[in-house]
């Protein structure tokens, strides 16, 4: 049995899953520190059941805008706790609303249900076999992300906290979300798309919270003011010169040597034009194509890549930098650069005010295992909740004690311990409750 954080003693859950699966998980503690005896003893008892959401949703991933069954799953759930259920917004997402009985805030919860186009490798009794089309082609489909948690720890945390109606003050708003990694092509969808449908025109949350699970380790909670999660736009140069013999080079204009200068240029200026004590920025070329034959100069090349940064305002200078810089290096060698950026999700930056009164109620729960978290470049569309409300997003560790290293998010073999379904929670339910009770 593995030790989980100080406030989840060792236990053991007899999983009976299929009628012949049965496994040792912890499970939680009563702690009055963390969360009053009462509830915990209600997350204790629902654990195995949030196991077992985790594992049918596991063996059934759905891909973006296309997650049916976990969307059925979810609003016939919110819907049997007694919950207003609005569901199809974002083409495939639920909310429920849980009113108090006491006045008070409003807060929301959110998870993300979608999975990848990734073929499971994991050895699990309940990995996905699950194959589906992605953009035209056959994929394997998979949980290789986590959310297939997210969806069970808020599912939990919604039916631990309906069966405190009668003492919650405040209402609150449980969404889960699709497509957050992204919408096939030519669809809009996740976080966006719902605020679009007006997630949030009939009532708007105080406070929204939401979480991720990643591979420190398991029982870890982190958290950090500001930005957390880099923005992520795409971006496409294309380089026109003049097509020449690879023997007379000076007959033509060439694209390559021109883009390679581009490629030299877009790097300076994360290095050499940007503010390095403000935030951290990264632009990466991931694709060049150009020529079709070694000595023919060719007469354009196309190149793409990714731009990421965690502050906004340092976004839009980017762009208009790496515009100026192309067009200048390529007009310097008679050719021209026509430059195209595609903005994705912009920096999850969380709320200050809101992070440092919700910190204390995460130290509480993680003990010595609370950490400030480190900034990841990757991205998320929680970004677009936290731009129309205070936000804070948080991540719980899942990586088992005496393993020093795990396969990551979006690996084949991602396998995430199940020992923070309870922690997951908790986290959710003592925010919730530490919130209202401070929002009276």
């Amino acid at each position: 049995m593995m030790k989980v954080i100080p406030s989840f003693k060792r236990a053991t859950l007899a999983l009976v899953l299929s009628g012949v699966l049965a496994l040792p998980l912890p499970g939680m503690a009563n702690d009055h520190h963390a969360l009053p005896e009462g509830v915990q003893q209600r997350i204790e008892q629902l654990t195995p059941q949030v196991v077992s959401w985790r594992r049918d949703i596991h063996q059934h991933p759905e891909l973006g805008n296309r997650e049916f069954r976990t969307a059925g799953l979810v609003a016939d759930h919110l819907k049997a706790l007694g919950m207003e259920v609005r569901t199809d917004i974002a083409h495939t997402g639920v909310v429920g609303v849980l009113k108090g009985a006491k006045p008070g805030p409003v807060v929301a919860l959110r998870a993300d249900m979608d999975a990848l186009p990734v073929t499971e490798d994991t050895g699990l009794s309940y990995a996905s076999t699950v194959r589906a089309q992605f953009n035209g082609e056959e994929v394997g489909v998979a949980h290789a992300c986590g959310h297939d948690m997210h969806v069970a720890i808020l599912m939990g945390a919604a039916q631990v906290l309906a069966e405190m109606q009668k003492e919650l003050a405040g209402t609150v708003i449980f969404v889960f979300q699709p497509a957050e990694e992204g919408a096939p092509a030519g669809e809009e969808g996740g976080a966006a798309l719902m605020l679009k449908e007006g997630l949030f025109a009939d009532i708007k949350p105080d406070a929204m919270f939401g979480l991720h699970v990643m591979t420190s380790p398991l029982g870890e909670i982190s958290v950090r003011t500001q930005g957390q999660l880099a923005s992520s736009d795409q971006f496409n140069i294309t380089i026109k010169g003049k097509q020449t013999h690879g023997g007379m080079p000076w007959n033509g204009i060439d694209p390559i040597v021109t883009a390679s200068q581009v490629v030299m240029g877009l790097q300076a200026i994360p290095a050499r034009q940007l503010d390095a004590t403000q935030t951290p920025s990264v632009i990466s070329v991931g694709v060049i194509k150009g020529g079709v034959r070694g000595n023919i100069v060719p007469d354009q090349v196309v190149m793409e890549g990714t731009i990421r940064t965690f502050d906004n305002a340092t976004r839009q200078e980017i762009h208009e930098r790496m515009e100026r810089t192309a067009v200048n290096i390529a007009e310097s060698a008679g050719a021209t650069a026509e430059v195209t950026i595609t903005e994705g999700y912009p920096a999850t930056i969380n709320d200050t005010e809101l992070t440092r009164a919700m910190t204390p109620t995460l130290r509480r729960l993680a003990g010595d295992n609370f950490r400030e978290a480190r900034r990841s470049m990757a991205s998320e569309d929680f970004a677009f909740f936290a731009g129309e409300v205070p936000s804070m997003y948080i991540f719980l560790g899942t990586r088992p004690e005496g393993q020093p290293l795990a396969y990551p998010n979006h690996s084949p073999k991602f396998n995430p311990d199940e020992g923070v379904l309870p922690i997951g929670v908790s986290a959710m339910t003592a925010l919730v409750l530490d919130y209202t009770s401070q929002h009276r």
